[in-house]
């Protein structure tokens, strides 16, 4: 049974994947020690047409959390991305997001799904065995990394590399359901071309800053089709919103 089928009624999380690229992460932190407003950032990310757009604010109160969910929601609706809250229910059933993502040490998927039962989850694994446990619980898609050193975090875990990812694949394909794959860790413009074949998006931070505000979307453009995503004219958006 699909999850659209079991929740009853249709969402863009459920559909996440039927494309495939960039998993563009929004982290409020990062932006922070840059100087760059997450709003007019994630606006320019959602000009390349991302798989789906996480925000990641772990320095924040729940209220501002709350505050740029709802600021990010519509651009999000407009551009036919899902927003992803990272870790906060609360959060992400107050402020509109499509997703929730949890990881290893965030709460029980048994917990979450008990009190929002409707609400997609995608889920971080970091070795088989949690990949195997994450699979069990059939969610929108399944992170899987750190593929590469990461600059994004300070307790990542170790390194699984492009063997471990290909591992992954093996594991997801021959899942039923088929469950997509997302690969995470310190994935640049320069590594994503090896990923692309073993996952169906990779979850990027850093990457999207090298070139500042100016040029997220031209960065996020190349970082999609780089990860197997088909490619979007920036202007197209622009009319879009107009």
């Amino acid at each position: 049974m699909s999850l659209e089928a079991r929740n009853g009624r249709p969402s863009r999380g459920a559909r996440v994947f039927s494309a495939r690229g960039l998993y563009a992460i929004v982290d409020v932190t990062s932006l922070a020690a840059r100087r760059i407003d997450p709003v007019a950032f994630a606006e320019a990310v959602l000009g390349a047409k991302p798989v789906a757009l996480q925000v990641r604010a772990k320095s924040s109160s729940r209220a501002e959390l709350v505050a740029l969910l709802r600021a990010l929601a519509p651009a999000c609706r407009v551009a036919d991305v899902p927003l992803v809250c990272n870790d906060d229910l609360d959060a992400a059933l107050l402020g509109g997001a499509d997703m929730l993502h949890l990881g290893q040490d965030d709460a029980p998927v048994a917990a979450v799904r008990a009190r929002a039962p409707q609400l997609p989850l995608g889920l971080s694994t970091h070795d088989l065995d949690q990949l195997e446990r994450a699979l069990a619980f059939e969610p929108a898609y399944v992170a899987f990394g750190p593929l590469f050193p990461t600059r994004s975090k300070t307790d990542a875990s170790p390194v699984v590399g492009l063997d471990g990812l290909a591992r992954a694949k093996e594991r997801v394909v021959a899942a039923e359901p088929r469950t997509p794959l997302v690969g995470i860790g310190g994935i640049d413009l320069e590594r994503a071309p090896s990923v692309a074949p073993l996952a169906d998006a990779g979850a990027v931070i850093s990457d999207l800053l090298l070139d500042g505000l100016d040029g997220v979307t031209r960065r996020a453009s190349l970082l999609h089709e780089a990860l197997g995503g088909r490619a979007h004219n920036p202007e197209d958006s622009q009319q879009e919103r107009a």
